[in-house]
């Protein structure tokens, strides 16, 4: 065999070889770069990644440093959770639809409210014509256990799109009491618990003011850790501020400086970050970038171990596994020619799978139009089976391990990552970042500089800005639910406001309002006992608003 002096002198040659032909065949290659403004170079040797440095960088999956996924057998053990968000008109048809898209293959559950729950109103706030077109009309125990009909809640996973103050978890506990179910079996996560994301990026999501949804958070979390064990009351979301223009090393970025502003404000509360922290999930976007967005995600994992480690002083390494949700990104996806969408979502959902996610939700090609028709969810939810089944992903745990490309863009994105968490602790961390508007600038900064690129084709948009088709016809959008049926479930809703203990509600939501004003009082516990009581989410939301604060998101310029 040649010695090292020999083999290098050889590698070095056919490197200038390669460099000569590729000028003479490419002259005046214009530099490229990702999303997050990583140079990409056009190819990667030992020269980038020295494959020596396999265990401070890699290492094994299910162990330090925990870049190779945070449980040993990954999908080979068990594959992802297809979670479909399933949305749609009165809760008797979501229940239909959820139905099917089970009977599909889906093995857990989301449910998304209508547009009137998030914005903390009840069906007979808003006008009509609004309710059921983009979610559930979810406004008391009796819609959320008309929702999940026939669903063993005690054995389902469910993840509710649920923010601030929480209704939905609490009208799921009291259906759990309903069919005597035992708290400590409901499984699941509060899937919008993360208030900071709907401040700056989801502002139909921000129902109460910044100070004010801090305190129900945290309330949230130490209710949940001590009375519903294996419930998720975390859920810190980096799709909202990707989705609002963030890069995705941004998106990340972000995603952990609110981890750790979680983190400490639940340790000021008096928890142990090791009882608190294993219940901690995150949820991204996955865009189309596709080796950006598996590089993300590979140090986004490395970065929270070191955190929830050396920073925050957990011990216990289920309080360092990074476990997370990602949803194909609707950004992502056209009105102009939507069928193309479908091959925009594999190859987002590839690029999550590769990434080492827990559970995902993958598009449907017509989601961009309206809440998805049934055959669109359905080809949605083939999608990932036929990536499972049929492409074998899950065979291999982290196959893109090694690839001096993917390795050298983890931690160039790593390092990026790192520099933006550094601007936000300047900044006095993420609350107090958010609040002055500094990560609502930086994402309008970088939603104006990619949308510069696509107006001036630097960034090709299939069917949008190249290849269009004028002639094309759009497909047939979901239609609204219908006007009759939305309005029988609106007499539903007075007919339970008619037959309940009105002096029963009133006396929860006054015990709820006392409750806001006294620190040693738990506001969630308060919230739980109100819907038990019958109040609904419009009035919860409401009385905490009188007591809280109106949310009102800060518009960066």
């Amino acid at each position: 065999m040649p010695k090292n002096g020999s083999s290098d002198h050889d590698r070095n040659a056919a490197d200038q070889r390669w460099q000569s032909a590729y000028e003479e065949n490419l002259p005046g290659d214009a530099q490229r770069e990702n999303r997050s403004g990583i140079p990409i170079k056009p190819l990667y040797t030992p020269d980038d990644w020295d494959s020596e440095s396999y265990m401070p960088d890699l290492g094994f999956p299910g162990e330090e440093p925990w870049t190779r996924g945070i449980y040993p057998t990954m999908h080979r053990g068990r594959a992802w959770s297809q979670r479909q968000l399933v949305g749609l008109a009165t809760p008797e048809q979501y229940n239909a639809r959820m139905r099917k898209i089970v009977a599909a293959g889906a093995n857990a559950l989301s449910v998304i409210p209508c547009n009137s729950v998030y914005r903390g109103y009840d069906m007979d706030e808003v006008d009509p014509v609004l309710l059921g077109t983009c979610g559930t009309t979810i406004n008391t125990v009796d819609d959320l256990d008309t929702c999940l009909d026939g669903v063993p809640i005690d054995t389902t996973s469910i993840a509710l799109n649920d923010p601030s103050p929480f209704t939905l978890l609490a009208f799921l506990l009291a259906t759990a009491n309903r069919r005597g179910i035992s708290w400590d079996k409901v499984s699941g996560t509060s899937n919008q618990s993360d208030f900071i994301s709907h401040f700056v990026a989801n502002h139909m999501f921000f129902r109460l003011a910044l100070s004010g949804a801090r305190r129900v958070f945290v309330d949230h979390v130490a209710f949940a850790n001590e009375h519903v064990p294996k419930w998720n009351p975390v859920s810190v979301v980096g799709q909202h501020m990707q989705q609002a223009g963030a890069t995705p090393a941004e998106a990340m970025a972000f995603t952990l400086s609110t981890a750790i502003q979680f983190a400490d404000d639940c340790i000021a509360r008096g928890m142990d970050p090791d009882k608190f922290l294993p219940r901690f999930t995150f949820f991204f976007d996955i865009s189309i970038s596709f080796f950006e967005e598996i590089a993300k995600l590979r140090a986004g994992r490395r970065i929270w171990a070191r955190i929830a480690r050396d920073r925050l002083g957990a011990k216990d390494m289920h309080s360092h596994r990074f476990k997370f949700h990602a949803q194909t990104s609707g950004l992502d996806l056209t009105r102009q020619q939507p069928l193309n969408n479908i091959a925009r979502v594999t190859a987002q959902a590839i690029a999550g799978i590769f990434g080492g996610l827990q559970s995902m939700h993958t598009d449907a090609y017509d989601e961009v139009l309206s809440t998805p028709t049934e055959e669109a969810a359905k080809i949605a939810v083939a999608t990932q089976n036929i990536l499972r089944d049929e492409a074998h992903l899950d065979d291999v745990i982290d196959p893109l391990a090694g690839s001096f490309y993917v390795e050298t863009l983890t931690n160039d994105m790593e390092e990026q990552i790192l520099a933006v968490m550094d601007k936000v602790e300047a900044a006095g961390g993420m609350f107090e970042a958010v609040r002055t508007g500094l990560v609502q600038r930086m994402i309008g900064e970088s939603a104006a500089k990619f949308q510069a690129k696509v107006d001036g084709g630097e960034q090709a948009i299939v069917g949008v800005n190249k290849y269009q088709d004028d002639s094309e016809i759009p497909p047939r959008a979901l239609d609204r639910p219908s006007a009759d049926v939305m309005q029988r479930h609106i007499d539903n809703l007075k007919r339970f406001k008619s037959e309940r203990s009105n002096e029963a509600v009133a006396k929860a939501l006054d015990n709820l309002a006392r409750a806001s004003e006294d620190e040693s009082d738990n506001i969630f516990g308060r919230i739980v006992e109100a819907v038990e009581a019958g109040a609904t989410n419009g009035e919860v939301c409401g009385r905490l608003r009188d007591e809280l604060g109106f949310g009102q998101p800060l518009i960066a310029a």
